[in-house]
C-alpha cells in the first residue's frame, strides 16, 4: 500500500500545481468573454485548436519515449536525454523553416474565406509559430523534471508561465484602455497604436510567457550534450512514431472539431458558434484538469513500477479510485454548471435599452454533459494505455487513437452542418468512449491487468444517471444537483471505507 500512497502523493503535488496554473488560466476566461467580441473568442478557440495538433507533431512522441528508455537504458540516461531532446529540436527547426516558406498560404487557409484582416492573421500566425517552437523546445526539459521526481519545480514554472500570460492580458485588455480613458501618463502615446478588443494581444501575451519559460528551464536545457547515438535513436524512433500518431489522433479528437466548425459553418456565424462552444467547453475543462494531473503523475510512476511483482494489482487499484474521483467530479460540475457559467460568461440575461436580452453563451450549456463524460472516457483510456506502453506495443496506441480520429472527422463532417457545436460535443464522447473500450479489450488480451470492471462500470453508470437527472429533471437546479452530489459522494465513501483505511493506515 505504500506504493499507492507514494503515487497519490506525487499526483497530489502535480494536481495542485496543475489546478493552480489552470485556475489562473481559467481566471482569464471571464475577461475574454467580456473584453473580446464573440467572433474574437472564436478566432482564439480555433487558433489554439490548430496549435495543439501541431504541438503533438513537434514533440514526436518523445516525451513518453523518454520515460520508457530511461528505465530501459538505465546504463546511459544522459544519452537518452540527448537523443530525445535533440530530435525535438531538429523537428522544430525544420517545421519553422517550412512554415516561413509557406507563410502566405498558411495565412490564407486560416482566414477561411474572410477577405479582410490579412495583416491581423499574419500577426497571429507569426506569434503562434514562435509559441509552437518554444513550447516544443521545453517538452523534454519538462519531462526530465518529472523523471527526476521534482513536481514542485515543474509546478512553479508552469504557474509562473500562466501568471505572465495573465499579467500581460490584463495589461493589454484592461490597463491600457483605463490609462487612455483617464488620460494618465503615457495614455496619449498608447492611444496612437492601441486597438481595443483585439485578440492579437492574447497571442502576444502567450509569446512573451514562452520566452520566460525557456529561461526558467535553462538548468535542464544546459544539460544537453552534443552526443548522439544512431542505434539508440532508431530504437526510440520505432517506439515513438506510433506514440506520435496516437498523440496527433488524440489532439484531433480534442481540437479538430473547433477547426471543422469554423470551416464547415457559414462564415457569417462560424466564429460566433466556435466562440460559444469554446466558452461553454471551459466548464468541462475542470475535469480535464484532474485528468491532466493524473497523467503527469501516472506516466513516470507506471514506467518506474513496471518491474514490481504486484504492478498489475497496483494499476487496477489506481484505476478504481481514478474512476470514483472523476465520476464524482462529473456530478459536481453538472450540479454547479449555472454558477460556473455565471463566472465564465456572466448572467443568463441582461438588460439593454430597457429590454431583457439572453446571454448567447448560455445557449451552449447543453454541450457540458457529453463533454464531461468524454473527458471521463479519455481519462480511463489514459489509465488503460499503460499496457501497450509497458509491453512496447505502441502500435496499438496508433490503432486505437486512429480509430478515434476517424470517428471524430467523419461524424463531425456528417453532423456539424445540421447540429453545429452540439454535434461536436457528442462526437467527442463517442470517440473517447470507443477508444476506452478498444483499449480495455485489446489490453486484456495482450497485457492482462485485473481491473474491477463491475465496480468501475457501476460508478460510471451512476454518475451518468445523476447528471442526466440534474440537467433534465431538475433543470440545472443548484440545490437539487448538489443534493445528488452529496448522496453520490457519501455512497461511494461508504462502499470504499475499508479500502481507504488500509491505504492510509500508518505503518
Amino acid at each position: 500500500m505504500s506504493t499507492a500512497k507514494k503515487f497519490a502523493g506525487q499526483t497530489a503535488i502535480y494536481g495542485l500545481s496543475t489546478i493552480i496554473s489552470r485556475m489562473i488560466a481559467f481566471a482569464l476566461t471571464p475577461f475574454y468573454s467580456r473584453a473580446l467580441p464573440v467572433g474574437g473568442n472564436g478566432i482564439f478557440t480555433a487558433m489554439y485548436g490548430y496549435v495543439s495538433i501541431i504541438n503533438a507533431f513537434l514533440a514526436f512522441g518523445m516525451e513518453t519515449t523518454f520515460f520508457r528508455y530511461l528505465h530501459k537504458r538505465e546504463d546511459n540516461k544522459q544519452l537518452v536525454y540527448n537523443n530525445a531532446f535533440g530530435s525535438v529540436i531538429a523537428i522544430s527547426v525544420v517545421f519553422l523553416l517550412f512554415s516561413l516558406l509557406f507563410l502566405d498560404s498558411i495565412i490564407n487557409f486560416l482566414q477561411a474565406g474572410v477577405v479582410k484582416d490579412h495583416a491581423d492573421y499574419a500577426f497571429y500566425v507569426k506569434c503562434f509559430l514562435f509559441i509552437l517552437v518554444t513550447d516544443a523546445f521545453c517538452v523534454i526539459p519538462f519531462a526530465k523534471i518529472r523523471a527526476d521526481g521534482r513536481p514542485i519545480r515543474y509546478g512553479v514554472i508552469k504557474c509562473l508561465n500562466i501568471l505572465i500570460v495573465l499579467f500581460f492580458n490584463l495589461f493589454f485588455l484592461f490597463a491600457i484602455p483605463y490609462i487612455i480613458k483617464h488620460q494618465l501618463s503615457g495614455g496619449q502615446w498608447m492611444a496612437g497604436w492601441y486597438r481595443p478588443k483585439w485578440v492579437g494581444y492574447v497571442f502576444l501575451s502567450n509569446a512573451i510567457a514562452s520566452i520566460l519559460t525557456i529561461f526558467l528551464l535553462l538548468p535542464e536545457v544546459l544539460k544537453l550534450q552534443l552526443k548522439f547515438n544512431g542505434s539508440m535513436f532508431k530504437e526510440m524512433f520505432v517506439y515513438s512514431w506510433p506514440v506520435l500518431v496516437a498523440n496527433i489522433s488524440y489532439i484531433i479528437n480534442e481540437s479538430l472539431d473547433k477547426a471543422m466548425l469554423k470551416h464547415m459553418l457559414p462564415p457569417t456565424i462560424s466564429d460566433q458558434q466556435v466562440g460559444i462552444y469554446g466558452m461553454c467547453a471551459k466548464i468541462a475543462l475542470f475535469l480535464s484538469i484532474f485528468v491532466q494531473a493524473f497523467r503527469l503523475g501516472a506516466e513516470p510512476f507506471f514506467f518506474s513500477h513496471a518491474k514490481n511483482k504486484n504492478a498489475g494489482e497496483t494499476y487496477a487499484r489506481i484505476m478504481n479510485y481514478f474512476v470514483i474521483t472523476v465520476a464524482i467530479i462529473c456530478v459536481a460540475l453538472a450540479a454547479n454548471v449555472n454558477i460556473l457559467a455565471f463566472i465564465i460568461v456572466g448572467k443568463e440575461t441582461k438588460v439593454i435599452d430597457h429590454h431583457i436580452v439572453n446571454n448567447i453563451y448560455w445557449s451552449g450549456l447543453g454541450v457540458v454533459p457529453p463533454l464531461l463524460f468524454g473527458y471521463l472516457s479519455l481519462g480511463i483510456y489514459m489509465n488503460l494505455s499503460v499496457w501497450y506502453k509497458l509491453s512496447d506495443q505502441t502500435k496499438y496506441g496508433l490503432y486505437i487513437s486512429g480509430i478515434g480520429a476517424v470517428l471524430t472527422i467523419v461524424l463531425n463532417w456528417i453532423f456539424i452542418p445540421k447540429y453545429s457545436y452540439m454535434a461536436s460535443a457528442w462526437v467527442s464522447l463517442a470517440a473517447y468512449a470507443t477508444m476506452m473500450v478498444l483499449s480495455y479489450v485489446w489490453g486484456q488480451k495482450n497485457y492482462p491487468i485485473p481491473y474491477n470492471l463491475k465496480k468501475n462500470l457501476a460508478y460510471i453508470v451512476a454518475s451518468i444517471v445523476l447528471v442526466f437527472v440534474s440537467f433534465t429533471v431538475f433543470k440545472r437546479n443548484i440545490f437539487a444537483g448538489n443534493g445528488l452530489l452529496l448522496l453520490f459522494a457519501f455512497t461511494a465513501f461508504y462502499f470504499e471505507r475499508k479500502e481507504l483505511k488500509i491505504i492510509f493506515r500508518k505503518r
